[in-house]
């Protein structure tokens, strides 16, 4: 099931995706809801973020090749940053060039979607249960700001640096998810979740344990090599199977948004 948020007419509606057409819900993709009957053409919609988190939680090096391209070494644990909702934007939403950064850097991910609240959950217990889904995601980073400041608050933080979509899509196998990111039609990376050094379900036992993790919440689970630095005017394709992809164009802050 892919799991989509839109706009249409005016109207901000959750819908199941069937074929080319979103079947808007009735109640709550976090608890119980029934499809509604009155479909509408996925071409008549703009996207939008699949889902509003309180937080998006990232993992730094967790594959082994991202690790070894950035000259760091392998985390004994999960290596943890917080990116504001604030940072989120969905399926062709504009990354925007902040000022203060003169290198920003795209981060094909797959990305977590918690489903119900999980706190202090022990080494072997159950998630798929707290887990709604997973979508595709742009783990946006100003690459200068990131050395100049050692932590990355600043560096993951900024207005549009967390894109996120299209879709939520559910009954997926997290342990063999294929990643592909492209750079204006170019493959750059390529990864698969059975390489991640910490694995889904150990990362959000973790996490809980951390923090409470709330319906909606964002888990992007780290980035394979291959990052690089984009330039205004390029585009960015996050691709994983069984989700989509997920397309976002670089921009300057002065070039105006098509509505």
């Amino acid at each position: 099931m892919k799991i989509y948020r839109f706009r249409y007419r005016k109207r901000i509606l959750t819908g199941i995706l069937k074929e080319e057409f979103l079947f808007p819900i009735v109640g709550s993709v976090f608890g119980d809801f029934k499809i509604g009957a009155s479909p509408v053409p996925i071409s008549e919609v703009r996207v939008l973020p699949p889902v509003l988190p309180t937080k998006v939680i990232g993992i730094g090096r967790n594959y082994r090749d991202h690790a070894q391209e950035l000259g760091n070494p392998v985390p004994e644990e999960p290596l943890i940053f917080l990116k504001p909702s604030t940072a989120v934007i969905g399926h062709l939403d504009r990354i925007v060039h902040p000022a203060m950064a003169s290198r920003v850097d795209y981060e094909g991910e797959v990305a977590v979607v918690i489903k119900k609240k999980a706190r202090g959950l022990g080494d072997d217990a159950p998630v798929s249960d707290f887990i709604l889904g997973y979508a595709c995601f742009n783990d946006v980073t100003a690459r200068d700001l990131q050395k100049k400041d050692v932590q990355f608050t600043r560096a993951k933080s900024f207005d549009t640096f967390a894109a996120l979509g299209p879709c939520v899509a559910t009954g997926l196998d997290p342990a063999a998810l294929h990643l592909k990111t492209f750079l204006n039609g170019k493959l750059v990376q390529t990864g698969n979740t059975a390489n991640l050094i910490f694995s889904i379900p150990s990362l959000v036992r973790f996490l809980s344990r951390v923090m409470t993790l709330n319906p909606g919440d964002v888990i992007a689970t780290g980035t394979p090599a291959g990052i690089g630095p984009m330039t205004p005017g390029d585009r960015v394709d996050v691709q994983v199977e069984g989700i989509g992809v997920l397309s976002n164009t670089y921009a300057r802050s002065s070039d105006k948004e098509e509505t």
